[in-house]
């Protein structure tokens, strides 16, 4: 398969089967995320995992809306990245989560990303400050997202060349 295969049949996957996810699978996506490019090559993430069903259960409470479906996922990862090596933690975490949804897609692993970086719970705690608590993370971290993750609940369909909007690239020619 290649990458353009993997870009199209990606899609935000919130509805897993109860299967655990093969060792080899999940190692492959945390590998994708090792290898995302970080500004400078300072690397500042870090990737938790989290099997526990107890945590997955009060992670999906980090949001008012949303989040809900991690209490039914596998495992989830949780990017956190350390600001005292960098301060594009924003982009490398992004970079990071990007890289591990493909790789996801590629392993036949339904995934999803949860926005956390400028959310709120539903009792007004910013979502960062909530995974923190729960996870019990050092204030110097930044958390953008979760990578919920699981066996799909069933077949998505996947997208098709024809469906991107093309209308959207433009050019700019010096002359």
């Amino acid at each position: 398969m290649d990458l353009l295969d993997v870009m199209l049949k990606r899609r935000s996957v919130r509805k897993y089967t109860e299967d655990e996810i093969p060792k080899e699978k999940m190692n492959k996506i945390l590998q994708a995320g090792l290898l995302a490019p970080t500004s400078r090559n300072r690397k500042p993430c870090s990737f938790l995992v989290v099997d526990s069903k107890d945590a997955l259960e009060k992670l999906s409470e980090s949001k008012e809306s949303s989040s809900k479906f991690l209490k039914n996922a596998n495992k989830a990862i949780v990017v956190v990245a350390n600001t005292l090596i960098s301060d594009t933690w924003i982009e490398d975490s992004s970079i990071a989560l990007a890289f591990m949804h493909l790789m996801a897609a590629e392993q036949d692993i339904g995934s999803c990303w949860v926005q956390i970086h400028l959310r709120k719970s539903k009792s007004g705690q910013s979502s960062e400050d909530y995974v923190r608590e729960v996870l019990g993370i050092d204030d110097y971290f930044r958390i953008v997202g979760i990578l919920a993750l699981g066996v799909p609940f069933r077949e998505v369909k996947g997208y098709e060349i024809e469906d991107v909007d093309k209308e959207r690239v433009h050019y700019y020619c010096k002359e």
